[in-house]
């Protein structure tokens, strides 16, 4: 007998049709170059089921550089251009970062690519699931809230052997405009506690679609609601010019005390109160933060060399 998820476990959003722009609204490009950018996304696609049987096979650096090369590859097929702001440490790491869209996967590894934490019916998806199964994927099943502690301890462990992972704590998209519409729940504490069991920082990630003409804030990627996958797809591919902002904000270093539900909440506040600046080359990074058990008690240590992150 299947358990039923508790509505915690099972996040939702306040995001509806409103929510996104209506048919003809907004910056589109001509069917011809949208047909172009389906076929380059299809190629691409394609690509990662010959890149999904070498990775297995391959040394963790090489394996990030492929990953990394194949997601913004992928971007330029589909049009759509990647910024980053800030650096991300070299060492370990669960990232963190707040959920838009099913491209947010592509946007996480093409700045950092990590083993992410997955709803196992992505396991399942026709090619996506092959080339998540093949990047090493931790997969969880949400309508077993007691395989949870397990799965908490498969992410420890790749933390412990120094790989890092990537996280989507709100537990489902948004549109990421309006602010009524964020999941209530905020970010579950659970995976938390695999950076505090294990000793890894924790680097909260900012995830933005801006129109590329306009500069304007766009939910034209959002996924939300009843809408197809195949729906979504075709109108972020629609979109003249969309540009992907990845915000990086100084890392969070738990203590082995400290309690995760305040972690969760300091690495929220971060993700949402990220600055909004330009996007600029060598950014100098912020003072990482020392995170204790005491939810208020967060203190800044100096700021160590960092390095892009390595997988």
């Amino acid at each position: 007998m299947t358990t039923l998820a508790h509505p915690l476990w099972r996040p939702s959003s306040g995001c509806g049709p409103d929510c996104l722009p209506r048919p003809g609204e907004g910056l589109a490009v001509p069917a011809t170059r949208q047909l172009g950018r389906a076929a380059g996304l299809l190629g691409m696609l394609g690509l990662g089921i010959g890149l999904a049987v070498l990775l297995p096979v391959l040394p963790v650096r090489e394996r990030q550089t492929a990953l990394r090369g194949w997601a913004r590859a992928t971007a330029r097929a589909c049009g759509v251009r990647l910024e980053v702001r800030g650096r991300l440490p070299r060492r370990r790491a669960l990232v963190v970062a707040n959920h838009v869209s099913w491209w947010d996967v592509l946007a996480l590894l093409a700045v950092a690519p990590a083993r992410l934490v997955a709803k196992h019916e992505v396991g399942r998806w026709p090619l996506i699931g092959l080339l998540a199964r093949a990047a090493g994927t931790i997969f969880v099943d949400r309508s077993r809230p007691r395989e949870l502690p397990a799965a908490v301890g498969r992410v420890a462990a790749a933390l412990r052997a120094g790989r890092s992972v990537a996280v989507f704590p709100e537990g489902t998209t948004w549109c990421g405009a309006a602010t009524s519409c964020r999941p209530k729940t905020g970010f579950r504490p659970a995976m938390f506690q695999a950076a505090i069991d294990a000793g890894a920082p924790v680097v909260p990630l900012r995830i933005q679609y801006r129109c590329g003409v306009t500069g304007a804030t766009t939910t034209a990627s959002a996924f939300v609601g009843d809408e197809t996958l195949l729906r979504s797809v075709r109108r972020m591919l629609g979109v003249r010019e969309l540009t992907v902002r990845v915000d990086v904000a100084a890392p969070l270093h738990p203590g082995r005390s400290a309690d995760r539900r305040a972690l969760a909440r300091v690495a929220e506040s971060v993700v949402h109160l990220v600055p909004s600046s330009p996007a600029v080359q060598a950014a100098p990074h912020p003072a990482p933060v020392r995170v204790s058990a005491r939810p208020d008690a967060v203190r800044t240590v100096p700021p160590e060399r960092e390095l892009p992150l390595a997988a």
